[in-house]
């Protein structure tokens, strides 16, 4: 009787949803998760008057198009389209462990309390699936896994991302399960062919429902190996204007591959973009990273909004946590940043998010939030309410379990979600 109880409210929650949807303009979702966790001192929360030991080399803040905004002078082409954007710097949540930051960041819950939940990415995929109607897997994570916990939690295994491998700033993007290097396509096709003819059983039970249904898996599979899905992966389809101003590198090609996504209807992307976990030498590290995020990014907001596709598009973009404000000189960090949960940044854009507006403070140095807390609870509903997704109604599963999708945990203190930049 319960689960019959428990049923009948998730079909209800789905159908509102569902209700909502049709009112709401986000459709897709392009998270890119800064793996290891950016500075918030270095990006876009700068704090030039800190001093050296706080700031280092990168002590300059620089105006965006927004009067009144500055972010750090590292990313100078997010600065000029600071309009298609809004910066959260009061994120908070106090935790300085990589696994148990991910997991609360991406999830809105802190672990350890029994279950494993599901990431936002698996959430609204369960939301989503019965209407998804596209050849590409709905939730795909570019372009390796981000490994730190089950990104699927207790919804199982059909709402695991699918995570492409490869590197698409190679001549061949050699995607999981579609690209098999050294092959050719006459070689899959007629690998193909010979499948076919020692499929004798098939042949003498062509109406058996198992084999039908094997039938289709193998024409949807092969569809991505052979047909025209193959080619959303395929960025020898854009104009070499297009990847350069991307960047030619691996996260820049994988924000275009995003967005290229996005055009075939995938519902959430991922992109793990790790490297930002500098305890030692950070700043050499910088150098390279923060002129490789300011591109990308910067490019894919753009693309998006000419495309016509940001207003139905959400892009956040976060990492863990952030980092020390106090650099440690000292051997053998020689100029490093540590974990730091007590006050980092997110950016968030389109499917509904403000532009041009700035969420919270710090204090001075950046170490601690002194207004408008955030907490990732709060951001994450935040995102499903622009979905359409009610995060106080149930969270389907087939376990019986009674849960809302995205509750507020007992003794929560903070403001709740981000109505002052949704539309």
């Amino acid at each position: 009787m319960k689960k019959y109880l428990i049923a009948t409210l998730c079909i209800t929650t789905i159908l509102a949803a569902e209700s909502n949807l049709q009112q709401k303009t986000a459709k897709s979702v392009i998270q890119i998760w800064m793996w290891g966790g950016p500075s918030q001192n270095d990006t876009f929360d700068p704090k030039p008057a800190a001093g050296y030991d706080y700031c280092g080399p990168l002590d300059k803040a620089i105006p965006t198009n927004i009067p009144g905004i500055e972010i750090n002078a590292s990313l100078p082409m997010l600065a000029k389209i600071a309009d298609k954007y809004s910066i959260i710097r009061s994120m908070t949540h106090g935790i300085n462990a990589h696994e148990s930051a991910a997991y609360y960041v991406q999830t809105g819950h802190k672990p350890g309390i029994g279950l494993v939940y599901p990431s936002l990415g698996a959430i609204v995929t369960a939301f989503k699936i019965k209407e998804y109607k596209g050849k590409i897997p709905p939730y795909i994570v570019l372009t390796q896994s981000q490994g730190r916990f089950s990104e699927e939690g207790f919804l199982g295994p059909l709402y695991k991302p699918f995570v492409t491998g490869g590197d698409p700033n190679q001549k061949v993007f050699a995607v999981e399960g579609i690209i098999a290097e050294g092959i050719s396509e006459q070689q899959q096709i007629r690998r193909r062919q010979l499948l076919k003819k020692l499929d004798t059983l098939g042949r003498l039970m062509p109406d058996y429902p198992d084999f039908i249904f094997f039938d289709q898996a193998e024409s949807e599979a092969y569809e991505m190996i052979l047909g025209e899905t193959k080619k959303i992966f395929d960025l020898s389809l854009e104009p070499n204007e297009i990847r350069d101003r991307y960047g030619r590198n691996s996260f820049g090609q994988s924000c275009l591959v995003a967005r290229r996504l996005v055009e075939a209807g995938a519902v959430y992307i991922t992109i793990n973009y790790s490297g930002w976990d500098t305890h030692k030498q950070h700043f050499q590290a910088m150098q390279r990273k923060l002129a490789e995020f300011d591109q990308g990014l910067s490019a894919l907001l753009e693309d998006l909004e000419k495309r016509g596709l940001l207003e139905s598009t959400i892009v956040w973009c976060c990492g863990e946590f952030g980092r020390t404000p106090k650099i440690d000189w000292e051997p053998p960090w020689n100029g490093g940043r540590g974990h730091w949960g007590h006050c980092f940044s997110a950016l968030v854009a389109g499917g509904g998010f403000k532009g041009g507006m700035v969420v919270g403070a710090s204090d001075e140095k950046g170490a601690y939030v002194v207004q408008r807390p955030v907490y990732p609870e709060d951001l994450l509903r935040s995102i499903l309410r622009l979905l359409g997704i009610d995060p106080d109604g149930c969270l389907p599963n087939d376990k019986g379990i009674d849960i809302k999708v995205m509750p507020y945990p007992e003794g929560y203190s903070g403001l709740g979600e981000l109505v002052e930049i949704m539309r």
